[in-house]
Formats: structure tokens, sequence, C-alpha cells
């Protein structure tokens, strides 16, 4: 199951440093990156390596089916931000 950016994130960018599928977006470069509140993950082309887990310091990506109650929405969230994008 792919995992997802919840609320807490604070997009430090620790998370884009260590996915090797690159499916963390907006990176810097990327247009949207200036006015986007937070960062996500493509439910389609996550590998559910989990390497994001750890690097995130404040504990805002889950594991899809692990996901807090209170942010239930956030996988729609993720997967809607790349739905806009293409």
């Amino acid at each position: 199951m792919p995992y997802v950016i919840a609320a807490p994130c604070v997009a430090d960018y620790s998370c884009l440093d260590v996915c090797p599928a690159d499916c963390i977006r907006p990176r810097p470069d990327d247009p949207e990156f200036e006015t986007t509140e937070q960062l996500y993950i493509d439910p389609a082309s996550c590998i559910d390596c989990e390497a994001c887990v750890p690097a995130c310091p404040v504990a805002a990506i889950y594991e899809q089916s692990r996901l807090p109650k209170q942010w239930a929405e956030y996988m729609n969230i993720n997967a809607d931000f790349f739905k806009d994008a293409k």
C-alpha cells in the first residue's frame, strides 16, 4: 500500500532526499512549489519502500492502512494533488 503525507507535514524536504521512486512533490523547482502548503506522495508511483517514514522529522508519513482516522482525508488529498497535475 502506498504511503500518505498528512497534516503535520512541515515541508522540510527530508523525505524528498531519500525517496528512490521520486514520487513526492512538489520539489523546489516545481512551478507549484510556492503555493503548495505541504508535500504529497503520488500513490501510483509510490513503491512502498518506507524510506520516507524515518526521514520525516514530524512523523507525518503513514502507510495508507495505518493512517490515523483524524487524517483519513489526506489519502484523497495526496492523490488529488497528482490528478490536478496531469
